[in-house]
């Protein structure tokens, strides 16, 4: 019997830059997605799903499944294992249980695609023992590439590599470690359905072409090395629009890199760190306009409450919020509640692993 275990995500610093190419910091949470499962004398891959009471029946394949919906998740995750090299003769029975917030910006999809890819390394004819970089790479490539998804590696890497870690993504995909001292944190579920692709028409594409817009002019401009404070020169050849979510851009790449100084020197206190996620917070909400006001209203009973700073979590337009609590987390749970959220306690948590 084999199980294995791998963690939601929050991101700290750095929400909606990663697929501009911009850092950021993100941190696996205590609230997981585990598999457990054992070979069968048969072909058949059988996955107890009873978390939504489903159950899905595939079959051993020598080669690369064909895909019969939309985020084929299980197949494609078996698939970035072919082109691996791996082979599979026996058949698998398995069963899918977890406890992260489902469709909510907390990495539910991308933790199982970890997990999964994980747990079928383990049980190939040849058994590789992959790093966590490379499984969520694999899973970055079961999720996003393969079905033409929007994204960046973010959430597959966070949960993969787990506790907090800083990535860059470019000139290349790089993952380092941080180990900041943190309390606890209140997940907060806003239960409202995201509005991804809404959200992402002005958060991910409007700024791509605010980018082509400025390159157009400058050829060599990069959002990595431009000095926001000579973000007033551009202002004649954009619009009002344009320049507003250009400083809030830049705003955010800078917030990120005060809080990864202060992680490193030691010197990150509990009232800077909720001081930085408050003005990445309203960076997201005035500027990306992701928020809602419903997680408006969880957010301002958390810091009655006591909380020191939080923002919104993922995508956007709905699903999760998270407020940094290393005081009473129980009373900003509670408050949260209060207001119509669905509250969790969590702490930074390992990444993918096997009992």
């Amino acid at each position: 019997m084999i199980k294995i275990s791998t963690p939601g995500r929050i991101c700290l610093f750095g929400e909606h830059q990663d697929y501009l190419g911009l850092p950021v910091i993100a941190a696996a949470i205590s609230r997981r997605v585990n598999i457990t499962g054992e070979h069968r004398a048969d072909k058949q891959i059988i996955i107890h799903l009873p978390d939504i009471q489903s159950e899905l029946i595939l079959s051993v394949s020598e080669t690369r499944m064909t895909y019969k919906q939309k985020r084929d998740y299980f197949r494609s995750g078996y698939n970035m294992l072919i082109d691996k090299g791996l082979t599979f003769s026996k058949g698998i029975e398995c069963t899918v249980q977890g406890n992260i917030p489902i469709n909510s910006g907390t990495s539910s999809s991308s933790a199982l695609l970890v997990t999964w890819i994980h747990f079928l390394s383990k049980m190939a004819d040849n058994p590789h023992e992959f790093t966590a970089k490379e499984i969520g790479e694999m899973a970055f490539f079961a999720e996003v590439v393969e079905f033409g998804e929007p994204g960046g590696m973010m959430d597959q890497l966070s949960t993969a590599i787990g506790h907090a870690v800083y990535l860059e993504f470019e000139p290349k995909t790089t993952a380092e470690a941080i180990e900041p001292k943190l309390g606890s944190f209140v997940l907060a579920d806003s239960c409202e359905p995201k509005d991804t692709i809404g959200v992402l028409r002005r958060a991910k594409f409007a700024r791509l072409e605010l980018i082509e817009k400025i390159k157009s002019h400058q050829p060599d401009f990069s959002l990595h090395t431009f000095d926001s404070q000579q973000k007033a020169l551009l202002k004649p050849i954009l619009s009002e629009d344009d320049y507003v979510l250009l400083t809030g851009t830049l705003r955010n790449r800078d917030i990120l890199r005060e809080a990864l100084a202060l992680f490193k020197s030691g010197e990150m206190t509990d009232k800077i760190l909720g001081d930085l996620l408050l003005e990445h917070h309203g960076i997201l909400r005035d500027v990306l306009e992701i928020s809602t006001p419903k997680i408006e209203r969880m957010l301002s009973a958390a810091l009655e409450a006591g909380a020191l700073g939080g923002k919104i979590n993922g995508s956007g337009g709905g699903g999760c919020m998270f407020v940094y609590a290393p005081n009473n987390p129980e009373k900003v749970a509670e408050a949260i509640e209060k207001v119509g959220g669905k509250s969790y306690i969590i702490k930074i948590d390992a990444g993918t692993k096997q009992f």
